[in-house]
C-alpha cells in the first residue's frame, strides 16, 4: 500500500469515506512520518499520539454507522500554536504563555474538527508571530526541509515545513503580513490568505485583539495541492458567530472572463531575475490554459500601504508589545519591534484608517478592471535563515523584499501563493490577488499554473 501520508487530502478523505482505508491507518501513518522526520526540522512542537488515534477512531465509528463525516474525513492536519486548541497551550512562541491552556477550540480549529479532520499536532511560530523566520525561546528553531540554510518562512514556518515534509496533509496558518503566503513560498508548497471575514477565528481565553489584527489578520490553509487548498477553505470557512467579522459569502462568485494582469515590479519592488522568470513562466502557463494575460507597468501604490499596515500591526499598542518582548527576551521579536520603531511610533489610528479607505478604494477599483493580479510573493528567493538578525542592512533588505506580503492585508484582500519550481535548492513561486471574497478566481488560476509543474512534494528533509 502507498504510504498514506504521501496522499493528497482529497484522495485520502475519499478513501476513508469509502472504507478503502481507515482513519486509524491514516493517523498511524501520519504519526510514523512525524516521528521519522520531525526531529530534523522541529516543525511540530506538541502532539499527543493517543489523542490523535482517539480522534481517528471516532471518524471510523461514524463511517461504520453511515454518518456524515465531512469533507476532511480522517485527514491529519496541523494547527499553528497561536490559535486555541482545547487542552493545549496557546503559546504563540512565548515562554510567558506556556501555561495558557485553552478551554475551547478556536472557531477555525472547531471547523476543521466538524469537517472530519484529525488534529495531528501543533506547529511552531516565532515569538508573537512577528517574523518571516521561525525560532523562539520556548519551542526552538524550525528548519526548512528543502534546505536547512534557508528560512522555512514565518510566521507559519512550522506549518510550511511540516506540510512540505509530509507531516499532515494540510497545515493551518495565520497571515497578517505574509505568514501563510511566505512559508508556502519558502517551503515549495501552496498557501492561501483568504479575505478578512471568510474564515472565523477567536481565541477564547486571551484578551480581545486590537483593531489592527481584527481588520487584517486571517487564518488560512497551506497544502501541497491547490485542490487541497480548496478543500481546506471549504472546511475552515464554516459559520461561527464568535467572530463578528465573519461574513456568509458563497465560496464561488459569478463567472468572469479568464483575464489576468501581470505586474512584474509593483511599486518599486525590483525583484531579482529568478522571481521575474517565475512570473513570466506562470503567465505562459496561464496562456496555454486559455487565460488572457495582460502585462501592466504597475499596480496601485503598495509602499504606503505596507508602511500603514506595519503601523496597524505593530504601532497599535507598541509600548505594550515592546514591554512584552523585553520581558520574554526573544532576540527576533525585539529586533522586529526596535527595527520598526521609527516607522510605527507614535501611532495615529484615525489618520491610518482614514488613509486606508482611500488606498483600499483605489485597489478595489483596479480589481474591477483587472479581476486577477499576478505578481511576486517576495522580491527575492527565500532568505538565508535568520537574515533579519544579521545587521541593519539585512533587516531593511528583508522588509523591502516583503512589500507585497505586508501591503495586501491592509486592503483585506485574498492572496494565493503558488509554488512553481526550484532554483537550485531554493523554491520559487508566484502570488495571485483578487477582489474580496473571490478566492475562487485565485484557485482557478492557481490550478492552471500548478498544472505546469511544481516542486516534488512531500519530501524527505535534506541536510
Amino acid at each position: 500500500m502507498t504510504d498514506l501520508w504521501r496522499l493528497s487530502a482529497a484522495d485520502l478523505a475519499a478513501r476513508i469515506a469509502s472504507k478503502q482505508v481507515s482513519a486509524r491507518e491514516a493517523a498511524t501513518s501520519a504519526l510514523a512520518r512525524l516521528d521519522a522526520v520531525n526531529p530534523s526540522i522541529n516543525a511540530v512542537i506538541d502532539h499527543r499520539p493517543d489523542d490523535v488515534l482517539r480522534q481517528a477512531d471516532r471518524i471510523d465509528a461514524a463511517v461504520a454507522k453511515g454518518d456524515r463525516v465531512g469533507p476532511l474525513a480522517g485527514v491529519p492536519v496541523t494547527v499553528k500554536v497561536n490559535v486555541d486548541q482545547a487542552g493545549f497551550a496557546t503559546t504563540n512562541g512565548l515562554q510567558l504563555q506556556k501555561d495558557a491552556i485553552a478551554q475551547a477550540n478556536n472557531p477555525v480549529v472547531e471547523n476543521l474538527v466538524k469537517a472530519g479532520a484529525v488534529i495531528l499536532g501543533r506547529t511552531n511560530t516565532p515569538a508573537v508571530s512577528y517574523r518571516w523566520f521561525t525560532n523562539n525561546l520556548i519551542h526552538g528553531h524550525t528548519k526548512n526541509p528543502r534546505d536547512p540554510g534557508i528560512t522555512p518562512g514565518g510566521s507559519s514556518g512550522g506549518a510550511g515545513s511540516a506540510t512540505a515534509a509530509g507531516i499532515g496533509h494540510i497545515g493551518h496558518g495565520t497571515d497578517i503580513a505574509g505568514s501563510v503566503r511566505y512559508p508556502a513560498y519558502a517551503c515549495g508548497i501552496h498557501g492561501l490568505r483568504p479575505t478578512v471575514g471568510r474564515i472565523p477565528a477567536f481565541n477564547t481565553h486571551l484578551p480581545e485583539r486590537s483593531i489592527g489584527p481584527q481588520m487584517t489578520a486571517v487564518s488560512g490553509p497551506l497544502a501541497r495541492t491547490i485542490g487541497d487548498i480548496r478543500l481546506a477553505l471549504q472546511a475552515m470557512s464554516a459559520r461561527d458567530m464568535r467572530d463578528p467579522w465573519w461574513v456568509p459569502v458563497p465560496l464561488e462568485g459569478p463567472p468572469l472572463p479568464k483575464r489576468v494582469a501581470l505586474c512584474v515590479n509593483p511599486d518599486g519592488l525590483d525583484p531579482v531575475p529568478e522571481v521575474v522568470a517565475a512570473l513570466r513562466d506562470a503567465a505562459a502557463r496561464l496562456e496555454r490554459a486559455g487565460w488572457t494575460v495582460e502585462e501592466i507597468k504597475d499596480a496601485p501604490p503598495m509602499q504606503e500601504a505596507a508602511l500603514l499596515q506595519t503601523r496597524l500591526w505593530l504601532g497599535d499598542g507598541y509600548e505594550a508589545q515592546l514591554a512584552l518582548a523585553e520581558k520574554e527576551g526573544d532576540p527576533g521579536a525585539l529586533a522586529c519591534l526596535r527595527g520598526n520603531r521609527l516607522k510605527v511610533h507614535p501611532f495615529d489610528l484615525s489618520q491610518t484608517l482614514t488613509r486606508r479607505a482611500t488606498l483600499t478604494r483605489d485597489w478595489l477599483l483596479f480589481l474591477e478592471k483587472h479581476p486577477l493580479l499576478l505578481m511576486p510573493v517576495s522580491g527575492e528567493l527565500p532568505f538565508a535563515d535568520q537574515l533579519d538578525r544579521k545587521d541593519e542592512e539585512s533587516f531593511n533588505r528583508v522588509w523591502h523584499a516583503q512589500l507585497t506580503q505586508i501591503a495586501i492585508p491592509f486592503f483585506g484582500l485574498p492572496g494565493l501563493t503558488v509554488s512553481t519550481g526550484m532554483v537550485g535548492r531554493s523554491p520559487v513561486g508566484v502570488q495571485l490577488v483578487a477582489q474580496r471574497f473571490r478566492e475562487d478566481l485565485c484557485l482557478a488560476a492557481g490550478e492552471a499554473i500548478e498544472a505546469g509543474g511544481t516542486p516534488p512534494s512531500p519530501i524527505d528533509p535534506v541536510s
